[in-house]
C-alpha cells in the first residue's frame, strides 16, 4: 500500500483517527445521459487509484463538488464505503458556502471513519477578512462537535479568490490545535508553500500541494504529499515519485510528471481528464461532465490523445 497512515502517538486514539500522507486523487465523477453521478463507474475508478498507490479525496475541484449537492456527495461516500473501501484512505472535500451544509458533509465524515475532511473555505464573497473566515471554520469545528474531526484547509484563491493567511492558519491552530491538521496548497506558488512548511512543518501541521509538480520539493522539504488532479490519470507514475522522492533518479521522475501535465494543461483540466480515461477505459461515457462545463471533442480530444501517445503516456489497467 503505497499511501500511508500514521497512527497519533495516543494509543488510546480510535481506529479511525489517522494521519494520512502520500498521493490523493481529487476523484473524477462520471455522470450518466442524465447526468446523475454514476456510481458503478466511481467506484471501478476509485478501486483503480486504489490499487495503484493512490488515496482518495472525492468531491475536490476536479470532482466537479461544486455541480454536486450535498445529497449526492452523502450518497456517493456512503456508497463508496459500502463497497468495501478503507476510510483511512479517504479525505472527502466538504466545503461549501453554507455553514451548514459544511457542518452535514464533515459530520457525516468523521462519523463514517474518514481520516480527514478537505475544507474550503466559503467562496462566494470576496475581499472577506480573517475574522470572518476564522469564525467561518470555529463554528463549523464547534458544531461538528468531534473530537475525530480532522480539517485539511483547503487553499486555492486562483479558483475560490479567497485565501487563508498564515495569521488565521496560526490563530485556528491555537484555538483548534487537534481540530486543524494539515493544508492543501493549490496556489501554485511554491513561495507560499515553503512559508507554509517553515512556519508549521514542524508543529504537526501536514502540508499537501496541489499539483504534482511540486511533489519532489515539497517532500525535500517536509511536506506530506500531495492531492492532484493528475493523480486521476497518472496514479503510477505520482505514486512511484512520492514513494522513491530520495532515489537519485527522483529529479528525472518529476520531470516526467512535469510533462504530462503540461500536455493536459493545454485543455481545460476537467474535460481533458474525464477525456484520458474515456479513451483508455474505452467507455465514451466517461467524457461526459454537468453543465456549465463541456466535454473536449472534436479535434482538441483527438489532438490530446495523440499527444500523450506520443509522449509515451499510458493508464495502464484501465
Amino acid at each position: 500500500m503505497h499511501i500511508t497512515v500514521a497512527r497519533e502517538t495516543s494509543s488510546a486514539v480510535p481506529v479511525a483517527q489517522v494521519r494520512i500522507a502520500g498521493v490523493l486523487a481529487p476523484v473524477v465523477t462520471p455522470f450518466d445521459r442524465e447526468f446523475k453521478p454514476d456510481a458503478k463507474r466511481y467506484i471501478e475508478h476509485c478501486n483503480w487509484l486504489l490499487a495503484n498507490g493512490i488515496g482518495l479525496a472525492p468531491f475536490g475541484t476536479n470532482s466537479e463538488a461544486n455541480s454536486l449537492t450535498v445529497d449526492e456527495r452523502v450518497e456517493l461516500l456512503d456508497l463508496l464505503l459500502g463497497s468495501g473501501v478503507d476510510p483511512r484512505r479517504v479525505m472527502p472535500g466538504t466545503g461549501c458556502c453554507a455553514i451548514a451544509d459544511t457542518v452535514r458533509l464533515s459530520r457525516h465524515a468523521v462519523e463514517n471513519g474518514c481520516a480527514g475532511v478537505l475544507m474550503l473555505p466559503p467562496f462566494y464573497y470576496k475581499q472577506v477578512t480573517d475574522e470572518g473566515l476564522y469564525r467561518s471554520f470555529a463554528s463549523v469545528i464547534d458544531r461538528v462537535a468531534n473530537d475525530r474531526l480532522k480539517i485539511y484547509l483547503y487553499h486555492i484563491p486562483p479558483v475560490a479568490q479567497v485565501g487563508l493567511s498564515l495569521a488565521l492558519i496560526e490563530r485556528l491552530l491555537k484555538s483548534y490545535p487537534s481540530a486543524i491538521a494539515g493544508i492543501k496548497d493549490s496556489s501554485g506558488d511554491w513561495n507560499n508553500t515553503k512559508q507554509l512548511l517553515d512556519a508549521f512543518g514542524k508543529s504537526g501541521f501536514d502540508v499537501f500541494v496541489g499539483s504534482e509538480t511540486l511533489l519532489l520539493a515539497n517532500m525535500r522539504n517536509g511536506g506530506k504529499g500531495a492531492i492532484s488532479a493528475m493523480a486521476n490519470v497518472n496514479p503510477g507514475g505520482i505514486s512511484s515519485l512520492y514513494r522513491h522522492w530520495q532515489a537519485t533518479d527522483a529529479e528525472e521522475r518529476q520531470s516526467v510528471l512535469d510533462r504530462y501535465r503540461k500536455l493536459f494543461g493545454q485543455y481545460p483540466m476537467i474535460p481533458a481528464l474525464k477525456r484520458a480515461v474515456a479513451h483508455w477505459a474505452r467507455s465514451e461515457d466517461w467524457a461526459r461532465v454537468r453543465p456549465p462545463l463541456v466535454e473536449l471533442a472534436g479535434a482538441d480530444a483527438a489532438a490530446l490523445i495523440d499527444q500523450l501517445k506520443a509522449a509515451g503516456f499510458d493508464m495502464a489497467g484501465r
